[in-house]
């Protein structure tokens, strides 16, 4: 597997709001050219200038979207099958579809998001403050091929923050859902009070939510399992626990389940799914694919099913 290639902007300093991905998806299906042309972009989507290329940049990072050899975009399969006009959710109403926006945008391999690569796997503190990343990411980022501008990382910093953090106003209020990113529903960044950075000022800090998530059901799981499989270990027949858990870009990081969580769901997938076998014992824990007769988009569908079951 070669080395990824980080992306560090492209959003123009904004998350991701509730209203575009529908939005997008409409006017692609009536113009895939639509964000070739700013000004008409501007006018269709009722955007202004930076927000549209911000936007064209979203649906690519979530996978709604992709390049068309004629220059414009064309939606995914994903994209058709959840958005589409006879799509499983349309609207963006249903908490299933952002696990699933959450887990394409974070599991990107060739060109993923630096910030949701480096803060979803790898970061080890168990707080998140603001200064103290920032000299954690300038490091990282000195390690590429080309220097970053402070400020570059920093708006990154903060998009990413942004993009699961409700907006707060002067007295700390939290101001309209439009403003915000549909994706601070999930609870997967919390507060966690006051601290003091490694300058002696005191700073917000903020944690990942590590306990079970109600709301992420058993097919958005199985979705993420046979995701992460196909594209890290493809000729695997196995994959330990371990590597489920706390291996890069796995179901346990991405969606910060703890391992008793993940083991739990596993041990289900024996009865839910005839494809999957979880074994344990004293020496292993494992998930063994005993055959892979589905396709994504009916993986998909299962995510939905196995929401309504769930819920």
């Amino acid at each position: 597997m070669s080395e990824p290639i980080f992306r560090f902007s492209g959003h123009e300093s904004f998350s991701c709001r509730y209203a575009w991905i529908p939005k997008a998806v409409e006017s692609l299906q009536e113009d895939p050219l639509i964000f070739s042309n700013i000004d008409q972009a501007m006018v269709s989507l009722g955007l202004g200038k930076n927000m549209v290329q911000s936007l064209r940049f979203w649906v690519q990072a979530m996978r709604v979207a992709e390049p068309a050899a004629d220059g414009g975009l064309q939606l995914t399969e994903f994209g058709i099958q959840v958005f589409g006009p006879s799509g499983l959710d349309p609207y963006l109403e249903d908490v299933t579809t952002l696990w699933l926006l959450h887990w394409q945008l974070c599991s990107h391999i060739e060109n993923p998001l630096f910030a949701w690569h480096f803060l979803v796997n790898r970061y080890q503190e168990p707080e998140i403050v603001r200064s103290n990343v920032l000299e954690v990411i300038e490091r990282e980022s000195l390690k590429l091929a080309r220097p970053l501008a402070k400020a570059t990382l920093a708006q990154h910093f903060d998009v990413f923050m942004h993009t699961y953090v409700p907006t707060r106003g002067s007295k700390n209020e939290i101001l309209e859902d439009n403003l915000d990113c549909p994706l601070v529903e999930l609870g997967l960044i919390e507060k966690n009070g006051q601290k003091f950075n490694r300058q002696g000022k005191e700073e917000i800090a903020y944690c990942f939510n590590r306990e079970p998530k109600p709301d992420l059901s058993l097919g958005v799981l199985l979705y993420a399992v046979d995701d992460y499989w196909r594209r890290y270990k493809p000729d695997e027949e196995t994959l330990a626990l371990s590597e489920l858990t706390t291996g890069l870009g796995s179901p346990g990081q991405v969606f910060k389940l703890p391992e008793d969580e993940i083991r739990s769901c596993l041990a289900l997938f024996n009865e839910w799914d005839e494809d999957y076998e979880y074994k344990e014992s004293a020496m292993f824990e494992q998930l063994r694919r005993v055959k892979q007769n589905y396709s994504a988009g009916e993986l998909i569908e299962f995510a939905y099913e196995g929401a309504a079951a769930h819920a």
